[in-house]
């Protein structure tokens, strides 16, 4: 099959930025169950997915801050290949680590109602003993690139395994506008937040990371819409990298 249509999902404050202290007020936890029923709601306007995919960042933040596996000394001969542990899960939890770095201590978690099982994108690359101790945690893994991770034939991957034809990406600025400009993403779908706060040092919807140049993007306009806590919920197609005339 092809790779599934991947949507990047995310919310805003007015200001650009996908974090900061406006996003912990009662005014910025009400935009962001908007933005969550979006996604998980029982009336969700995305309901060909089940799942999202996110960076190491954001897997971090939910493990409560970063921190070194505890890898075994000693483990059994692992298999080749992946390991899927949970086939049959309602939702899924697509993690971007392709050294093998995420000290996971469970194999899923609750995110707004949703149960999701963890699946670890990881490359080639990755220690035998991280894949053991991925084991160890009932943590499902893809092995996706042999030298280092790659995105292309991970989302590939995710549609033939788990047979899904729609992929939420909420991941962080810069595994977002990698994959854009890999012309791995669909749709832009932001929920503007009705506050700011002006946080220089927080982080922006995209942002270029390492070596690679920053290029324009064109968005083709498709809907926006005011949802009931004075949020706007904007959609765009994206177009590709517009070409000096």
């Amino acid at each position: 099959m092809s790779r599934p249509r991947i949507i990047c999902h995310m919310h805003t404050l007015l200001d650009g930025k996908v974090d900061g202290i406006a996003n912990i007020t009662e005014v910025g936890l009400r935009a962001q169950r908007e933005y969550h029923a979006l996604m998980l709601g029982p009336d969700r306007a995305f309901s060909g997915h089940r799942g999202w995919l996110s960076g190491r960042g954001t897997s971090e933040a939910i493990l409560g801050g970063p921190r070194e596996p505890d890898l075994p000394e000693s483990f059994d001969p692992v298999p080749e290949g992946d390991f899927i542990a949970q086939p049959d899960a309602d939702w899924f939890y697509f993690a971007v680590d392709g050294s093998g770095k995420l000290a996971w201590d469970r194999a899923g978690f609750e995110y707004f109602g949703a149960e999701a099982h963890i699946v670890a994108l990881i490359s080639g690359a990755v220690p035998e003993a991280y894949k053991a101790f991925l084991r160890q945690q009932g943590v499902s893994y893809l092995i996706v690139g042999e030298d280092r991770l790659d995105m292309g034939e991970a989302v590939q991957r995710i549609g033939e395994t788990f047979g899904v034809d729609e992929l939420i990406l909420g991941g962080g600025p810069n595994l977002n506008w990698s994959m854009i400009r890999q012309g791995l993403v669909d749709e832009i779908s932001l929920v503007l937040m009705p506050t700011a706060d002006a946080e220089g040092h927080t982080s922006p919807l995209f942002r270029s990371s390492g070596d690679a140049e920053p290029i324009p993007v064109e968005f083709a306009f498709r809907s926006a819409e005011p949802l009931s806590d004075g949020s706007v919920w904007l959609r765009y197609d994206v177009v590709g990298e517009i070409e000096e005339s």
